[in-house]
């Protein structure tokens, strides 16, 4: 047994096909199948139903898969503690970001971080927030900056800042002439709100949730996107509300338009996340710190309440 016959059953899990996954760890098919087949002989078991289409694990081919997981994770580690134990910072790195974040944190470190440490090849994906959490725990992903807490055990949060939310409310609407707004003034058919699947407008759920507004009440979730949703909000469509860091670009007529909340900020944590087993952990830790020693200047709230994405 070895640990690229393990890799190979990893690819063939995931893939569910031979040649797909032959292809992802850049070999030709008739070899992955012959390693395959050869440690399945070794074993005495099948771990995959071919006549399944498309392939399946068995019963003990599963639980040989979830063992190989751990062991090919720790074989990747003793590079990780050479490269720890020679002070090397260097190597792809495999980062996620959440769609919310990424537009306005990711232009603000990258350039910083890529000049300090130019011996990294940082490989950066768009991604929800449960593609990262599926990546993470299959190995696709070294870390990813998320919103949090996420609560899940085999995860790692370390906390980057805290966000608030801001009103985004045209002159024609009837908050506009408040200096700040409650959570209590919001009217769920008037917020325009990120389409279905958005850890953003879980929050901003929650944050109606926690006004006691009526349960079944309806949002209009309008866009994929925070500026067609400010359109909408100046055609009298309705408001919307936007993270902190987004607002920092708008132009100043645009800016006369928000409105912060009543303290505390109701707000949400952003954190690097990565799998308990810290790979690549030195990276992850000179990430933290580049983008702490960044974010300090542009986002400074003290007062403030976390709003977690509403539990599905």
């Amino acid at each position: 047994m070895t640990i690229t016959q393990l890799q190979y059953v990893l690819a063939v899990a995931e893939y569910k096909n031979f040649t797909k996954a032959a292809e992802r760890v850049f070999v030709t098919q008739p070899t992955l199948s012959m390693q395959v087949q050869k440690l399945e002989d070794e074993l005495g078991v099948k771990i995959f139903d071919r006549s399944k289409k498309p392939i399946e694990l068995t019963e003990v081919g599963q639980r040989i898969v979830d063992q190989a997981k751990s062991i090919v994770n720790e074989s990747n580690r003793i590079q990780d503690i050479v490269d720890q134990q020679k002070g090397f910072i260097g190597g792809e790195f495999r980062l996620g970001i959440i769609p919310t974040i990424m537009p306005t944190l990711l232009p603000m470190f990258l350039q910083t971080f890529v000049k300090k440490y130019p011996k990294v090849s940082i490989k950066i994906q768009e991604l929800t927030t449960e593609s990262i959490l599926d990546k993470l725990r299959e190995g696709h992903l070294d870390a990813a900056i998320a919103a949090t807490p996420l609560s899940h055990e085999d995860i790692v949060e370390k906390p980057l800042y805290y966000e608030p939310f801001v009103g985004y409310v045209a002159p024609q609407h009837p908050l506009h002439h408040l200096k700040e707004i409650s959570t209590l003034e919001l009217v769920p058919d008037e917020l325009l709100l990120l389409e279905d699947g958005h850890c953003f407008t879980d929050n901003i759920l929650n944050i109606c949730n926690t006004s006691h507004l009526p349960a079944n009440s309806g949002f209009n979730l309008k866009s994929g996107s925070f500026e067609t949703l400010i359109k909408l909000a100046d055609e009298g469509l309705g408001m919307t509300l936007l993270p902190y860091l987004h607002t920092l670009d708008l132009d100043l007529k645009r800016k006369n338009n928000l409105r912060m909340f009543a303290k505390p900020y109701p707000s949400r944590e952003v954190s690097i996340i990565h799998y308990k087993s810290e790979l690549r952990i030195q990276i992850i830790n000179k990430l933290h710190e580049v983008i702490l020693g960044i974010i300090k200047g542009a986002i400074a709230f003290n007062d403030v309440k976390i709003i977690s994405p509403v539990k599905k």
